[in-house]
């Protein structure tokens, strides 16, 4: 069948090769441009030398991922009676492109002060979140108000049991909202150490996609296991020691994405399970700055997020990379485990 995992599997594996093929190019020309990472100097000098690596690497992920999906869909159109993906790619779509260019924003402003302009720090944080509450806020009401058009719109589905339970719209818009916001920056504080955010987010896609395929939103897989294969692909450049970062760019538009992906299946009670590692490390910089302030400026960990801590206790960067790999993984197969119980 056109549409089922061993399609998905396929395009997933085409994205891969289209990234590893392009991305060479891609890198020479953001060096070219001089688009460099700028390093918090608290860091340990390991990570002061990465300083002008090329970033922005997201646009990596993003274009084949976009150019891949946007043709599917045009052939499902062309051909209605062969069709191949749906109209159910097209929101998480949406909030992969217009996160994506919400931290290409953020990654140039970053860069400013090493291009000779005044700031260089960013987009203010105010603004940053607003524009992510106003992206997710829309998301939201498409899923929740859409009639007919999304199989879990205003609905939980409870796992181990197995049942649906309905929800009001003034709740399912709201706990969306949170979701597609806390996974953004969630992701976002994962990407800390080489080959860390892309690894993790492969994997819990991965698991989101078998979920989907279990579900029946063929569409939805094919999405999923695009990103794998990009995710890998973009890997392939930023394995240690990186020649690319992927800049909120990628970290922002990934971590919506896979709330988005988590809301349409209806499993989003599984998303910290599945994404145990961008949330554990959300949640250490949450109990980092609660504690340093309660405490008059004691710190709970040596430094948030959790990597760091990990990183100044005297592992290495590949070992914090391939030891919280391992738990994610595990952590995914664990949650596609809860579908199939």
């Amino acid at each position: 069948m056109a549409g089922g995992l061993p399609f998905a599997l396929t395009v997933g594996a085409a994205a891969f090769l289209l990234g590893v093929i392009w991305g060479g190019p891609f890198v020479e020309i953001l060096r070219r441009l001089k688009i460099g990472k700028q390093i918090r100097v608290e860091l340990s000098e390991g990570h002061q030398k990465k300083v002008g690596t090329p970033t922005m690497g997201g646009i990596l992920i993003i274009l084949p991922v976009v150019l891949m999906a946007l043709t599917l869909n045009i052939v499902a159109v062309v051909r209605p009676n062969d069709q191949i993906t749906g109209t159910s790619i097209l929101l998480p779509l949406f909030v992969l492109i217009s996160f994506s260019l919400l931290g290409m924003i953020d990654d140039w402003e970053g860069i400013a002060r090493s291009r000779g302009r005044p700031r260089g720090q960013g987009l203010p944080g105010r603004v940053k979140f607003a524009a992510q509450v106003g992206l997710a806020t829309l998301v939201a009401s498409v899923i929740s108000l859409y009639e007919g058009g999304f199989q879990f719109a205003n609905e939980i589905l409870l796992p181990l049991i197995g049942v649906r339970v309905p929800i009001s719209p003034l709740v399912f818009i709201p706990l969306t909202v949170f979701i597609i916001i806390s996974m953004s920056n969630a992701i976002n504080l994962t990407d800390g150490l080489d080959g860390l955010a892309g690894i993790i987010s492969a994997s819990a896609f991965a698991a989101y996609g078998v979920i989907a395929y279990l579900q029946g939103q063929i569409f939805l897989t094919q999405l999923c296991f695009i990103l794998v294969g990009a995710c890998f692909a973009f890997l392939w450049f930023n394995a240690h020691p990186a020649q690319l970062f992927m800049g909120d760019t990628g970290s922002l538009a990934l971590g919506a994405t896979l709330g988005t992906v988590a809301v349409m299946t209806g499993q989003w009670l599984l998303l910290p399970i599945i994404a145990i590692v961008p949330v554990a490390e959300t949640i250490s910089v949450v109990l980092q700055v609660t504690y340093f302030k309660r405490t008059g400026g004691q710190r709970l960990f040596r430094m948030a997020p959790l990597h760091h801590h990990f990183e100044l206790g005297g592992w290495s960067e590949t070992q914090v990379v391939q030891r919280f790999w391992l738990v994610g993984l595990l952590s995914a197969m664990i949650g596609v485990a809860l579908v199939l119980l």
